[in-house]
């Protein structure tokens, strides 16, 4: 019983230090922002997606492969890969925000779509969808974890290359909706590859955005980002 309460205790320890109430306040924000949109705004509107949810459907169109497991497959794959450049403490924090995750996008679904559907918009649906996951997706990345699979991928090759996290998006997402042009309409890959752009350089934009005001944030807190420069 002693041993039991000691590991509970050091699992309660180490959470307790990497998510602060703060940090678990801002991810739980980002989770909403990025399921809500995903939910009421892409899938409304059917558009196509980068990253590792494009290869699943890829995958799925080509080879009948079912989604159900190639999905946890392709995302263990990513934060495996991730593991050791960004370390075990990334990867604790992602668990938590992937559960926040799947837990809004259960919470959306016991309702209808919020938002009008904008699929005779798609050049609306597109920025918009994109700043919904650029900022959600973003604000959980400040904190240093990450939403499942696409996130890791992304900033596993920043780290290793050095580049930009945006372009890092950029190059995982756009790879995908290119080979998806072999089964879906240009047309309709031109709208999601708005949707990419703005939402990867969003995501960049607000996990960098406290660096110039740093000084200031020093005053009264430690840098939003500083979990994240730790891991990476």
């Amino acid at each position: 019983m002693t041993t039991l309460h000691n590991k509970f205790y050091s699992v309660n320890k180490s959470y307790g230090n990497l998510l602060t109430p703060r940090k678990l306040l801002v991810i739980i924000m980002g989770t909403a922002l990025l399921s809500f949109g995903l939910y009421n705004v892409h899938r409304q509107a059917s558009l196509s997606e980068g990253g590792v949810l494009g290869l699943i459907l890829l995958l799925d169109h080509w080879f009948g492969f079912t989604p159900a497991l190639v999905s946890p497959v392709l995302d263990a794959l990513c934060y495996a890969l991730a593991f050791k450049p960004l370390g075990k403490d990334f990867l604790k924090i992602s668990a938590v925000s992937t559960f926040s995750l799947g837990s809004f996008f259960f919470l959306w679904t016991q309702f209808p779509p919020l938002l009008p559907n904008l699929t005779a918009i798609p050049l609306l649906a597109s920025i918009l969808g994109g700043i919904f996951v650029g900022v959600g997706a973003g604000l959980v990345i400040r904190q240093g974890g990450t939403t499942g699979g696409d996130d890791a991928l992304a900033l596993t090759l920043s780290k290793l290359t050095g580049c930009r996290i945006s372009l890092a998006y950029l190059a995982t997402d756009l790879s995908v909706l290119l080979l998806s042009l072999t089964y879906i309409p240009f047309g309709r890959i031109g709208f999601s590859i708005v949707t990419v752009v703005i939402s990867s350089l969003l995501i960049d934009y607000v996990k960098n955005y406290s660096a110039g005001k740093s000084n200031k944030i020093n005053s009264v807190e430690m840098p939003v980002n500083e979990a994240f420069n730790q891991n990476v």
